[in-house]
């Protein structure tokens, strides 16, 4: 076996690319490796009068590429980033918790309250003193949505 054959050049740039993922930001590079893989291993296992020449390969690699980053990112970024599915509960960790406005809040007019040991900004629906107690209803980012206890 010839380890700098085409096929095989093509597999370590795919390997280094999707190793170069850790480092980038955006989960893209990983797509360009398993493209350059791809067109490493169909030129590895077609015979040799069917090898594509090097022009067919880097058309084959911008094709893969793209078909690979419309077609799996989506899925594939849910799986390396963490996203179990259950991300629209996170929001319910702070639902229902007790804490109290720092500043005054009224319809359309944020604030800010404190819960545990932290502040964050709020808003809230009906007007609400600062220094009155109020419970979480929800949280969109990092602002919370308050009512008054």
């Amino acid at each position: 076996m010839d380890f700098l054959s085409n096929g095989w050049i093509w597999m370590y740039v795919g390997a280094g690319l999707m190793l170069a993922e850790i480092l980038t930001p955006g989960f893209v590079m990983f797509f360009f490796g398993l493209s350059a893989a791809t067109v490493g291993l169909l030129v590895l296992l077609l015979p040799e009068p069917f090898s594509p020449t090097l022009m067919w390969q880097f058309a084959l690699f911008s094709l893969f590429s793209l078909v690979y980053l419309v077609t799996l990112r989506r899925y594939v970024k849910n799986v390396f980033l963490g996203d179990n599915g259950k991300g629209a509960a996170l929001g319910d960790e702070f639902s229902g918790r007790m804490g109290e406005a720092i500043t005054s809040l009224s319809p359309g007019v944020p604030g800010r309250v404190v819960l545990g040991d932290a502040e964050w900004d709020a808003v809230s629906n009906a007007s609400i003193a600062a220094g009155a107690r109020v419970r979480v209803v929800s949280r969109r980012n990092l602002t919370l949505t308050v009512e008054a206890v």
